[in-house]
């Protein structure tokens, strides 16, 4: 399972109300798109679900318990710019999360450990349409292919929310074109609600099954500190968009996602 319930929320930066009185339920498995005016309080909103911010107050839930105050495996994050170590390969990358929760100490792993992970993580390489590149470093991949690269990062963890933050918006459109198709795809596959931000309002009806608005009701310049945003309208999309797929994990039953005009 992974619903969120977001009771009553408050985000105050001394004087500042970045956002007020924030109440969502999401349900597991759905995906949500944030939407709103630039400054809104939505990458806030998001940094709270994954634990880099903690809110004034009000609740976070994830499966009817308290968001863990930190970061966790439970959510996997991608950023716009791509949050990938350059100094790994593309296996590398992907293989870091696991080497580092099994092995804090070390940060690797050896022998029969190692074999496991390095198959799971070339698996989910392929998963991602990055076949055949394994051994390349991030700055010898395109835009595109960093971004896959990303999130194959992220859903290696096997997360219960994946948490976007307007992952798609430096692409060129073709290749956006076909990130969408992807990340359809492995949300289809992986047993995870997705909450994303972006701006571009086409993406978020293209992807979602709710998309939601964030606006400050008062929006006068002697207002604009003193109150803050709030969710203004969640539309659900019609016809409903449901999750579920076999796992991601089977690239040997699926087939990898197309990697060409990335």
């Amino acid at each position: 399972m992974s619903a969120l319930s977001i009771k009553n929320l408050w985000k105050e930066y001394g004087d500042q109300i970045v956002l007020e009185n924030v109440s969502i339920e999401i349900e597991s498995r759905a995906f949500v798109a944030l939407v709103g005016p630039s400054g809104c309080g939505k990458s806030t909103f998001l940094r709270m679900l994954l634990g880099q911010e903690v809110q004034t107050k009000g609740d976070i839930l994830l499966d009817g318990l308290p968001l863990p105050r930190e970061p966790g495996a439970d959510r996997g994050v991608v950023f716009q710019r791509y949050s990938v170590f350059p100094h790994l390969t593309v296996l590398g990358n992907v293989m870091l999360g696991k080497e580092l929760l099994a092995s804090r100490l070390a940060g690797r792993l050896f022998g029969k450990a190692r074999r496991a992970v390095e198959e799971e993580a070339r698996a989910m390489i392929a998963a991602v349409g990055l076949m055949g590149s394994e051994s390349k470093y991030p700055a010898q991949l395109s835009g595109g292919m960093q971004q896959r690269l990303a999130l194959a990062q992220a859903l290696i963890m096997r997360p219960k929310v994946l948490l976007l933050d307007e992952p798609f918006g430096a692409l060129d459109p073709g290749i956006r074109a076909e990130i969408h198709t992807l990340m359809k795809r492995l949300w289809h596959e992986a047993p995870m609600t997705v909450v994303m931000v972006t701006h571009d309002m086409r993406e978020a009806f293209t992807l979602a099954t709710r998309v939601v608005a964030f606006e400050r009701p008062r929006d006068r310049p002697e207002e604009k500190l003193r109150y803050g945003a709030t969710i203004t309208r969640d539309i659900a999309i019609w016809p409903p968009r449901k999750a579920g797929a076999p796992s991601i994990f089977r690239p040997d039953r699926d087939g990898p996602v197309s990697s060409q005009g990335q």
